[in-house]
């Protein structure tokens, strides 16, 4: 009896979890979880297809909520509406600006240079203070200047 109870609450959690998530008040981050996704100018399938993103981890910004979609906003600022299934809630961000962007063994612009992110990189956003994020991508982590990404802050 206790082990079925159980599995009914681990069902419930489950099944209610993803529902809270997507619940959360607008504007926030989010990424892309598939390989692709159909980025639409509607909320619905049946509206047509603008842009089709082939880049999981992608981070968007959530700006408005609607039966199942997601309206959102990319780093280049474009903007239409995806399955909420198709997000993550996981953080990302993107490198922006001109030149590279080092990436620092510690918060500190004297801790050692570990690499160099070109413009257009992707990885997952850990923590973020003093004006500097810890980011991993792939098995690589490190430091850059908040100021170099798109994804972390304010929505």
């Amino acid at each position: 009896m206790i082990s079925k109870l159980t599995f009914v609450l681990a069902a419930f959690v489950l099944v209610v979890t993803p529902a809270q998530a997507q619940d959360r008040e607008v504007p926030y981050w989010a990424t892309l979880r598939a390989s692709e996704i159909n980025l639409r100018v509607g909320p619905s399938a049946d509206y047509r297809i603008e842009w089709v993103y082939r880049r999981p981890g992608l981070p968007v910004k959530v700006i408005r909520v609607m039966d199942g979609w997601r309206l959102i906003e990319d780093p280049d600022g474009t903007r239409g509406w995806v399955a909420s299934r198709l997000l993550s809630p996981d953080l990302g961000v993107i490198v922006i600006g001109k030149g590279n962007a080092t990436i620092h063994e510690d918060a500190d612009a004297s801790s050692k240079i570990k690499w160099r992110l070109e413009p257009g990189v992707v990885g997952a956003l850990k923590d973020c203070a003093s004006g500097w994020c810890e980011i991993t991508i792939g098995n690589r982590r490190g430091w850059v200047r908040a100021n170099r990404l798109w994804g972390d802050g304010e929505p």
